[in-house]
């Protein structure tokens, strides 16, 4: 009996730390998912200086041989920002105002 004893009070005493860890977490805030949620825009502008960069070289006279692969690559790139901003529900940077956003956030 006294082993069942200790087992129950071992049990409660984790009960009660994870009750007060979860307490904290409250209290804290959600600091994991706003850090999340800042590289994931800052990806996001990445992306949106690549874009750029990409429509740049589609105005490049040199580069009009690899026009074709230059719309595929632009595309790709459109492609893959429009499913992180749906994945992360980030439709507030849908019009591409990523690095206002991220000053506003940052001040």
């Amino acid at each position: 009996m006294r082993k069942d004893y200790v087992i129950k009070q071992s049990e409660d005493e984790r009960r009660a730390h994870h009750r007060a860890n979860s307490a904290e977490r409250r209290e804290r805030g959600s600091g994991a998912q706003t850090f999340r949620r800042k590289r994931i825009v800052q990806f996001l502008i990445q992306l949106e200086t690549r874009k750029a960069s990409l429509q740049k070289q589609l105005e490049t006279p040199e580069l009009q041989n690899l026009h074709p692969v230059l719309v595929g690559e632009l595309k790709a790139v459109q492609t893959t920002i429009d499913e992180y901003i749906q994945l992360f529900e980030l439709y507030e940077y849908e019009d591409g105002s990523f690095e206002q956003a991220l000053e506003e956030k940052s001040e």
